[in-house]
């Protein structure tokens, strides 16, 4: 599990041109999604000190079965459309310490719903070459309606002439959140694990865990 860091922006969207033709979105699910992992970054404020977490739960309780964590300075800067540059050298640091492979990867971000339909959790996915999902709580790339208020209520997202992703609504009356496929996994497959995996709260269990893992590990 390697990273390339590119020099500089246009080097980083050459990166994501290539890499995206080797995306595929169809379900390559190993069976049943019994574990999920989720991952996270955390910085502090005003500084490039990433603090990135993963977390594996079985899916039955919502148990953590594994979870580490890893920090390191952030040496790509922030810029949009590319900041899986900015964390995925830290988030390989913390996969390096887990030794259960997840049946599924939820990510605090976006899949193809990306303005070159390569996000974070397509980036994570190829390294992994697991099926991952994209999970992010502001509006992503496209054209979408409002859902309805109740759980499980979604409106598809339209970019370029195809769905994208979902938003879904995974609490009656609570703000939708942002699905999309990152890898080995369909559109309609990643907003239905999403849902699964969010009975209680407004994102799904094993990003919640991830996110209060990197919090801890930020101080």
């Amino acid at each position: 599990m390697t990273t390339v860091l590119p020099r500089d922006e246009a080097e980083a969207v050459e990166i994501q041109n290539e890499l995206r033709r080797h995306v595929h979105v169809e379900d390559d699910l190993r069976g049943p999604v019994k574990t999920a992992m989720g991952v996270d970054v955390a910085y502090r404020l005003s500084s490039d000190r990433a603090f990135g977490a993963a977390a594996v739960l079985d899916v039955a309780d919502f148990s953590v079965v594994e979870s580490a964590v890893a920090d390191a300075n952030s040496e790509f800067p922030y810029v949009p459309g590319l900041f899986a540059f900015r964390e995925v050298p830290v988030l390989v640091e913390v996969l390096r310490k887990i030794s259960t492979a997840p049946d599924v990867v939820l990510c605090d971000g976006n899949g193809i719903a990306h303005p070159r339909s390569f996000g974070l959790a397509c980036h994570l996915g190829l390294l992994l070459d697991l099926p991952t999902i994209g999970v992010a709580k502001n509006p992503m790339m496209g054209e979408y309606s409002e859902p309805g208020q109740n759980r499980g209520d979604r409106s598809p997202v339209h970019m370029n002439g195809r769905v994208v992703g979902y938003v879904l609504r995974t609490r009656p009356g609570v703000k939708p959140i942002f699905v999309s496929p990152g890898h080995k996994v369909s559109v309609d497959t990643a907003a239905q694990i999403v849902l699964d995996l969010s009975p209680r709260y407004r994102l799904p269990e094993p990003i919640r865990a991830a996110d209060h893992e990197s919090k801890l590990a930020r101080g």
